[in-house]
C-alpha cells in the first residue's frame, strides 16, 4: 500500500497534492470528482459520467480510518472514500485518465462547463 508522506489541500487553486518519497502529484478537484470511487460515479459496474464539473472545489478532507480519505466537494459530494491506494493510482496514471476522461466527455456530447450543462437541460 502506498501512502502519502504529504497531504495538502490548496483551496485556492482546487488541488490536492500529495507527497510519495520525492515525488510531487497535483490533482485537481475537478478531476478527483469525477474520478470519485462512489457508487454515484462508478455506478453498479457502469461508470455514470460526470460532467460540468470544471468549477467544483474541495472543501475539506476527512481521515476515514488509517486507510482512505474521506473528500467533501462543494457541489455536496462526499460519499467517495478514496483509499491509499485509489490515490496513489489517480496520481500514478493522471495523465491517461485525464485523456480518458475527456474522450468520454466528447463522445458523450458533454462539456466540462457547468454552465452549458444548465442551459442543455433547459432545452
Amino acid at each position: 500500500m502506498q501512502i502519502p508522506s504529504q497531504i495538502k489541500l490548496h483551496k485556492a487553486s482546487r488541488t490536492l497534492e500529495l507527497r510519495y518519497g520525492d515525488t510531487r502529484y497535483s490533482l485537481s478537484a475537478e478531476f478527483l470528482r469525477v474520478h470519485s470511487p462512489s457508487a454515484e460515479v462508478q455506478g453498479h459496474g457502469q461508470p455514470i459520467l460526470q460532467y460540468g464539473k470544471q468549477e467544483v472545489a474541495l472543501l475539506k478532507l476527512e481521515p476515514a480510518g488509517n486507510y482512505a480519505l474521506k473528500l467533501i466537494f462543494d457541489d455536496g459530494h462526499d460519499s467517495g472514500l478514496f483509499t491509499w491506494d485509489y490515490l496513489y493510482q489517480l496520481a500514478t496514471r493522471q495523465e491517461q485518465l485525464w485523456r480518458d476522461y475527456l474522450q468520454a466527455l466528447h463522445d458523450a456530447g458533454r462539456t466540462r462547463d457547468p454552465a452549458a450543462s444548465v442551459v442543455r437541460l433547459l432545452l
